[in-house]
């Protein structure tokens, strides 16, 4: 990859990143282009419909010297090194500075080979270029949609009878909402015969934080099964296409995350398990659209003389909360420590002249300009939602963290907010969701990306499974509600009890029997050395203090 690091000592970072280039490893490269040409030899053409500076290509021709290679590449500045590279070579190589998707779809090809850009539907033309596939591929994509999976869809349809591809692309697509289209069109045009996903825990490409899977695709008449596999390093590439997992086409689902079919769910172990939306829905936090704008610090407050009615107050930043219960004696601690914890609501004071005064600082700035504070009216107006009693992490990669929200305050994106339905006591729900037994469920129903990254959507979590906690005996639900008010109240003993708690979950919904004596034992140990459940703030014992009968 000597080009490659070349291009990449003199190209600014920013540059590449406009246009997601990062380039394919050799030895991936190599994998594909060994799968593309099949042993074939003669002249067979092929199609890189990403070229960059020809990575596949020089793989490609190393298998056979006589393919002939058509190249779009959008870029100008990589489409001139690319041409410079292979200007003096004898091979049959064609590079063309355009847009792949709004290119020609007459054409036709052998082999397809490709590591398209990786863009969120925010940073391209989406409103352009989904209607193009949509209306020639009759799919119904929607606005979220990847444009890598535009560039895979359009791929498929030029393959000729007989050729093959391959593509690796993050597999987000394989568990995410706007993904079911696209797995519903791979399954239709029954092209789709391997899937190998590398293992999230290291990424395949320098400086890129995202799964990676190679899609191997083959236009054969014969196509009735898709295999699935998955590898821990990507030298295990080659023995993938031996050691796999074999689904008829008829088996896959494109309604649901594909996970199961390569790693199985750990929740198939478990009895009784529903939709999280039986008893509570999750939605984001409030997003501002301008942080630096909307949040506040009480030193910033107080620089611009504004009134203590024109804030909410919010959590802003995951990492001010450091326990599982988050109180009204820990936000005046973030106060007091001059933290980002509040947030500001110009619309219900903008009659207060510092109010309005800052509203037209924030126009002076552009402010009222940005994405979301342009959709809204008036554009300083926040949304309109209630606090909520249960926080969860977006982002992990160390299990989802759920936070009790015991002070009422309002948070940003950096947290999704749960809201209970009614069905079950909001602690009870709290208890259950902070045992590793409710991660592990959840984690059937995420996205996954590079180096261990974990992330939730709201309607991942929605649609994830939880145990059906209306099973619960009333003898039950109070031993959780005691065990949960310890949680509460002695954060020293968090990971004592949630283990507790874990045992406890894990037998009820296995076997379907607890023997809560044997629990209840374990935690009245724990009271019974007064000083490790102490509180100093306290002249006695807290539990006195608790409606902890059950234990005494």
């Amino acid at each position: 990859m000597i080009l490659e690091k070349e291009y990449i000592n003199t190209i600014s970072y920013s540059h590449r990143k406009k246009y997601a280039q990062f380039f394919t490893p050799e030895h991936i490269s190599d994998f594909m282009a060994s799968w593309v040409i099949g042993g074939k030899k003669g002249k067979l053409d092929i199609l890189e419909p990403a070229f960059g500076l020809g990575m596949f290509s020089r793989s490609l021709l190393k298998l056979n010297p006589q393919i002939r290679v058509v190249g779009y590449d959008i870029d100008e500045t990589i489409f001139r090194y690319a041409c410079q590279n292979f200007a003096e070579t004898k091979y049959e190589v064609n590079i063309i500075n355009d847009n792949y998707i709004t290119a020609t779809w007459t054409e036709k090809y052998d082999g397809i080979i490709c590591n398209p850009p990786y863009l969120k539907f925010h940073d391209y033309d989406n409103e352009t270029l989904i209607p193009i596939i949509n209306n020639k591929l009759h799919t119904r994509l929607n606005g979220f949609t990847n444009i890598y999976t535009l560039f895979l869809l359009k791929s498929i349809y030029q393959m000729k009878d007989g050729a093959r591809m391959a593509y690796i692309i993050p597999s987000e697509f394989l568990n995410s909402d706007y993904g079911i289209e696209v797995k519903r069109a791979l399954l239709k045009s029954g092209a789709l015969k391997h899937i190998i996903i590398v293992d999230f825990t290291q990424c395949a490409f320098d400086n890129a934080l995202t799964t990676a899977s190679i899609l191997l695709c083959e236009k054969s008449a014969h196509q009735n099964s898709v295999y699935f596999s998955k590898v821990s390093d990507t030298s295990e590439l080659y023995s993938s296409l031996v050691k796999y997992k074999s689904y008829a086409l008829h088996q896959l689902n494109p309604e649901i995350k594909w996970r199961q079919y390569y790693d199985g769910t750990l929740s198939a172990r478990y009895n009784k398990l529903v939709p999280f939306s039986t008893f509570a829905k999750v939605s984001r936090g409030i997003a501002t659209g301008a942080n630096d704008y909307f949040t506040f610090k009480a030193s910033k407050i107080d620089s611009y003389n504004l009134p203590e009615s024109a804030f909410r107050r919010c959590i802003c930043h995951a990492a001010d909360i450091q326990k599982l219960t988050f109180t009204e004696a820990d936000f005046e601690n973030l106060v007091n420590q001059d933290k980002t914890v509040f947030l500001f609501n110009g619309y219900s004071n903008e009659t207060i002249p510092q109010v309005r005064d800052y509203i037209s600082l924030g126009k002076e700035s552009g402010t009222d300009k940005k994405y979301l504070t342009s959709r809204r009216s008036p554009w300083y107006a926040l949304e309109n939602r209630k606090p909520s009693p249960i926080w969860v992490t977006v982002f992990s990669r160390k299990g989802l963290r759920f936070i009790r929200n015991k002070a009422n305050v309002y948070n940003l994106t950096t947290f999704h907010c749960i809201y209970n339905t009614g069905v079950i006591d909001t602690d009870i729900l709290f208890a259950y969701l902070v045992t590793d037994l409710a991660k592990e469920i959840f984690l059937d129903n995420s996205r996954q990306y590079g180096n261990g990254l974990v992330k939730f959507e709201p309607n991942d979590l929605n649609k994830g499974n939880i145990v059906d906690l209306r099973e619960l005996t009333p003898e039950e639900k109070a031993f959780v509600l005691s065990a949960s008010e310890i949680l509460y109240n002695f954060s020293g003993l968090d990971s004592v009890i949630t283990s507790i708690l874990d045992d406890f979950f894990r037998t009820k919904y296995t076997t379907g029997i607890t023997d809560l004596s044997h629990y209840s034992d374990r935690i009245k140990k724990l009271i019974s050395e007064e000083p490790a459940i102490r509180d100093p703030r306290l002249k006695g014992n807290r539990i006195k203090q608790l409606n902890l009968s059950i234990f005494r």
